[in-house]
């Protein structure tokens, strides 16, 4: 890798501008671990004041190099880094990483500094890992770019997984749990405050990166989306899984991470749905994420998972069985000729699935393997756990029981095979060698096996329809009337009640005899989004002077409750009858811009909030797998005996929503449809109430 990023995982040179020769300082940390576990390439220290540092030739400046280092760690004070990184720019380094801390995390005046020092950097091409970057280290070549002292407690191994976070302190704490684990990594990177590269791009690198399989990210905050989004789908092409820890997901949690790192949270739900459409697994924990991690280096991702379990205890069988449930992971029952014939091996066995051989096979350790082996042949699982607790810990039984599990675990290596079991340090490994994931939890295992198949998922998944041509969106420069809005979307192909705007109590009771009764009634004012609120909105208005003594209502209402609010006069609209309440709107979210959003209208949004979320643009194949995603789908589709809704107006709908948001730029706030009525298959859908809020 030759670009600055590869270089930055694959340095040949270090330079340490600011090095000590006590290896107990920041700056001479990383030339004492790199020593230590016997770095490949060449270590270059840069300090005025010393000839030697820790046994090498020491250099006054960077000028006085006698070669351009590949990457320099700047590990002196804030105000001299902008200096230090013209220099190395000058030089031809590719990155720098920068220690230094007191910049754009510590208020106004580190910011100006902060850019001070990017100016320098981007006037000479170099990188800039940090400020405030707790560093880069690379066990596979001995490079150590980092001042952690987490590997006092002992070297991670080297392997395949990358670490990315955008914290140094926690970001330590993983690799330091990673080694705990057993986990090799192939590179860890503590990005700081990515004044110049992005959590983005260090997921890209590690796409491009032939030395990971498998990629850990911790965030805070997403700076730059639209880079963090093409590195997963780079990821997902390449098939290789994501798991992602992203903080800050409470109001004080939110809090904490802008301070820390000066950075943007965004919206978690829209967090949520983002990271499930390119496949990334959110961990809910550390533990989960390195627990995915390890077993996703086995690199076996079944697209149609399944969960076949094999077990020496009925009560780990449920536990399994719950979490299973609460993962979603399917467990089919075994196929009734194979639970008779299971059956007749032990007639007091329980061979549905989980499939419990009882602690008969003790006597007969052959019985293991032979369960085993129907579970995988016979049940056809993709996944399979096997639960044998303590049993593989005693010498009486391990040996002999390995042999059987082995066997089967040889004869099919393209499925997952998972073992919970407790035993001594070297059993486990054997285990793990013979291509078995080891856990001693098995609720934790069924949650690393689900894990597996939505990266199988994702990485079978075809590619999207394109959205649909919605022609150029001209928005209004304010927030527009209801009427207004209504227009705006028509053009756009998004079909509404029939209605008119009417000024007058006379062009009301004339649009409703023309639209035919009852009708609704609402208030038309820019400045009043939320009618109902305010009682400005009748519903079966169903005679002349009924519409006439409502225009009245609703211009007195209007008075009392909003004053000052510019009053165009009252839309009148047909009350439609017979179809499914849905609600249909945009946010613009900080960080991902438009997303859309899907429910049913009334209490299914307001209190039991069953919505889906998309990022803006799709097509109508996802629109359509957003409306059958919800829990109260099955009221689209027909259930107890009603006709189904029209699904495909119902999702042309939403997919052209979702260009019209993309197209209308940073200008758009939000777009509520609610209520949009969708009528019986075959006779559309139709936006009853539009609110569309621009930016000032």
């Amino acid at each position: 890798m030759n670009n600055a990023l590869g270089r930055l995982l694959h340095p040949r040179s270090v330079a340490v501008i600011g090095a000590s020769d006590d290896a107990l300082r920041i700056g001479g940390r990383p030339i004492a671990y790199m020593r230590s576990q016997g770095y490949q390439g060449r270590l270059l220290p840069v300090n005025p004041n010393w000839p030697q540092i820790q046994g090498l030739p020491a250099f006054a400046s960077v000028a006085a190099l006698p070669e351009t280092p590949d990457v320099a760690i700047v590990a002196v004070a804030a105000k001299l880094a902008p200096q230090v990184v013209a220099d190395l720019g000058a030089r031809g380094t590719a990155a720098a990483i920068v220690f230094s801390a007191g910049f754009a995390e510590m208020g106004e005046e580190g910011t100006q500094l902060q850019q001070r020092m990017l100016d320098a950097a981007r006037a000479s091409g170099i990188r800039l890992l940090g400020p405030n970057s707790l560093g880069v280290l690379n066990p596979r070549i001995g490079f150590y770019g980092s001042f952690t002292s987490v590997v006092e407690m002992g070297f991670p191994g080297a392997g395949r997984v990358g670490i990315a976070s955008q914290s140094g302190a926690y970001g330590s704490h993983i690799l330091g749990l990673a080694r705990e684990f057993g986990i090799g990594v192939s590179s860890c990177v503590m990005s700081g405050n990515e004044c110049d590269i992005s959590l983005g791009e260090l997921v890209h690198a590690f796409v491009e990166d032939g030395d990971t399989d498998v990629i850990t990210v911790y965030s805070e905050g997403i700076r730059d989306g639209d880079r963090l989004l093409a590195a997963l789908e780079a990821a997902r092409h390449a098939r290789k899984p994501v798991v992602m820890m992203k903080v800050g997901t409470s109001a004080v949690g939110s809090a904490a991470a802008q301070s820390h790192t000066a950075s943007i949270a965004g919206n978690d739900a829209v967090t949520d749905a983002v990271l499930a459409e390119f496949g990334v697994v959110r961990a809910r924990s550390t533990e989960h994420m390195l627990d995915v991690a390890r077993l996703a280096t086995r690199r076996i991702y079944p697209a149609n998972n399944t969960l076949g379990v094999i077990t020496v205890s009925g009560g780990a069988g449920v536990i399994v069985s719950d979490a299973a449930e609460t993962a979603g992971l399917p467990m089919p029952e075994m196929p009734a000729a194979a639970q008779k014939h299971l059956k007749e091996l032990i007639p007091f066995a329980a061979p549905r699935n989980p499939v419990d051989c009882t602690a008969q096979f003790m006597n007969d350790l052959s019985i293991a393997g032979r369960f085993t082996e129907a579970v995988v042949d016979e049940g056809g699982y993709q996944s399979v756990l096997g639960f044998f607790t303590y049993t593989v810990g005693a010498d009486s039984i391990a040996e002999g029981l390995r042999a059987q599990l082995k066997a089967v675990r040889d004869k099919h290596p393209d499925r997952l095979f998972v073992l919970s079991i407790l035993a001594s340090k070297e059993r486990v490994r054997q285990y793990e060698d013979d291509g078995f994931t080891v856990f001693e939890d098995p609720a934790r295992a069924v949650a690393a096996i689900e894990a597996m198949g939505r990266f199988g998922q994702a990485f079978a998944r075809e590619r999207a329809l394109l959205p649909p041509p919605v022609p150029p969106v001209a928005l209004p420069a304010t927030t527009p009337s209801e009427a207004e809005a209504k227009r705006v979307l028509a053009e756009a192909g998004i079909a509404v009640a029939p209605e008119r705007a009417c000024a007058t109590a006379a062009d009301a009771v004339a649009a409703a005899q023309a639209l035919g009764f009852p009708v609704v009634m609402k208030i038309l004012s820019p400045d009043i989004l939320h009618k109902s609120e305010i009682g400005g909105v009748l519903l079966n208005v169903a005679s002349a002077g009924a519409v006439g003594d409502g225009f009245a209502t609703l211009m007195e209402r209007a008075k009392q409750a909003a004053p000052e609010a510019r009053i165009e006069g009252v839309l009148v609209a047909r009350q439609l009858f017979g179809g499914v309440e849905c609600i249909l709107g945009i946010q613009r979210d900080p960080v991902f811009g438009p997303v859309a959003m899907f429910g049913l209208g009334g209490i299914f949004v307001e209190v039991m909030k069953d919505v889906v979320l998309r990022r803006c643009p799709f097509g109508e194949d996802v629109a359509e797998q957003m409306i059958r995603a919800i829990q109260g789908a099955p009221l689209l589709l027909g259930a107890r005996g009603k006709p189904p809704a029209d699904v495909k107006a119902l999702a042309a709908m939403l997919s052209r929503l979702s260009v019209f948001a993309h197209q209308a730029g940073p200008s758009l706030q939000s777009i509520d449809l609610n209520p949009v009525f969708a009528l019986p298959e075959g006779q559309g859908a139709y936006a009853a109430d539009a609110v569309i809020e621009v930016a000032p």
